[in-house]
Parts: C-alpha cells; sequence; structure tokens
C-alpha cells in the first residue's frame, strides 16, 4: 500500500471512529435522560412498570452504547499496537469488561421491571419482599455502571490517550487533556457514588468530545501516517 493509499484509509478510519464514538457517547446520554428520573425515584417500584416501554427503550440505547464503546477499540486497535502492542490490546480488553459491565447494569433494570411488574399485579402490597429485592437490583446497577465502569472507563482511557499521545495521531495537547480527564474523572463518578461531580467529570467528558470532532473533521495527523508508512 502506497502513503497515499494509507492516508486515505487513515482518513476512513480516523471518521469510523469518530461516528462510532459519537453514536455511542449519543447513546449513554439519552440511557441517561430516559432511566435515571425512573431509577431514583423515591416509588421507583412503581414509575418503572409504569415507565415500561421508556425503560426497554432507555436499555436498548444502553446496549448500543456498550456495544459502540467496544467497537472504537478494536477499529483502533490495528492502529495503535503499531505504537505498543500490550497497552493496544490493554485497551481493547478494558473496552470490553466495559461492555460487559453495562450489560450487568442492563439485566439489573430489567429484572427490576419485571419485579415492579409483579408488584403492580399483586396491588403494590407492603411487603419487604419487593422493596427489599428492588434495592439490591438498584445495588447491583449502581455497583456495576456507576463504581467498576468508572474505573475501567478510567483505565480505558488512560491507556488510549496515552497511546494517542506517544502516536501523535492526534495534537499532543488534546491526547494530553484527554490524560488528566481520565485521571480525575473517578474522582466524580466513583467516590460520589452516582452523583458525579462536573468539576472531575467534565474535563474527560469535554476531551473525548474534542476528540470526536477532530476525528471527523481534520483525521489523523498525516505526518504521523506518513513516518508509520516510511
Amino acid at each position: 500500500m502506497t502513503t497515499t493509499e494509507k492516508m486515505i484509509t487513515s482518513r476512513k478510519t480516523a471518521r469510523t471512529v469518530g461516528v462510532i464514538y459519537m453514536i455511542g457517547i449519543l447513546s449513554g446520554m439519552i440511557r441517561y435522560f430516559l432511566l435515571t428520573p425512573i431509577l431514583e425515584a423515591p416509588d421507583y417500584l412503581l414509575q418503572v412498570s409504569a415507565n415500561e416501554n421508556r425503560v426497554i427503550i432507555g436499555s436498548l440505547f444502553f446496549f448500543i452504547s456498550a456495544f459502540l464503546i467496544a467497537g472504537v477499540a478494536i477499529v483502533m486497535y490495528p492502529i495503535l499496537k503499531k505504537y505498543n502492542e500490550a497497552l493496544a490490546l490493554g485497551f481493547v480488553g478494558a473496552r470490553i469488561v466495559e461492555g460487559i459491565l453495562i450489560i450487568i447494569a442492563i439485566l439489573a433494570i430489567l429484572t427490576l421491571l419485571t419485579l415492579s411488574m409483579e408488584f403492580m399485579e399483586e396491588g403494590s402490597p407492603d411487603t419487604p419482599y419487593f422493596q427489599t429485592t428492588g434495592d439490591l437490583l438498584l445495588a447491583l446497577h449502581d455497583w456495576a455502571y456507576d463504581v467498576l465502569w468508572a474505573i475501567t472507563i478510567s483505565l480505558s482511557s488512560l491507556m488510549f490517550f496515552y497511546l494517542l499521545y506517544k502516536s501523535k495521531l492526534v495534537p499532543r495537547w488534546l491526547s494530553a487533556w484527554g490524560f488528566i480527564g481520565a485521571l480525575l474523572f473517578p474522582a466524580g463518578s466513583v467516590f460520589l457514588f452516582g452523583s458525579p461531580n462536573p468539576i472531575f467529570v467534565l474535563p474527560l467528558v469535554l476531551s473525548e468530545w474534542t476528540l470526536i470532532v477532530w476525528l471527523i473533521v481534520k483525521g489523523f495527523n498525516p505526518t504521523a501516517i506518513a513516518s508509520d508508512s516510511a
């Protein structure tokens, strides 16, 4: 493959990664706005079944987010492995774990939906069984998503932005910004248990959106691609 052909291919790959990344994040945001008000409601056992379609649609977007998050790493692996194969493989593995944790959270939500429907069929009985089981399912969701997922995404982002910094595929200021954001992210998502502090969360979120726009509009650094070809 000539240098020109390689640069054209890299341009297409950059756009693909940017689009996948964007849809994945947007799916996660839609999930947040659909599900969070229901799951955090004091009477969530009533609200879940009363908003059945909303819960199912939110879970679907959650699944799409999990799939595409892993997809970014898989598409980037052939490029990143040239700079550090072990870290590139670790990035793929971490993103797959992220997807698995999201699926666990989805299963907790859908099981909660079944419990809520049974709760309504029983005429909202005042028994500890439903409340205790519901609380356990919410706890499973929170541990899988708000805690373990937040830690895993921080680790995967650290590897991702380090590899971008080392490869110079995007400007180093952008890679450094994302790396710092990944370091701060757990402080907002884990230690506050589901009540993210924008001070710690926004740096990574904004760096990811900046990266998405950069990949779609500018693509990978042509100098880095040419250097790799040489």
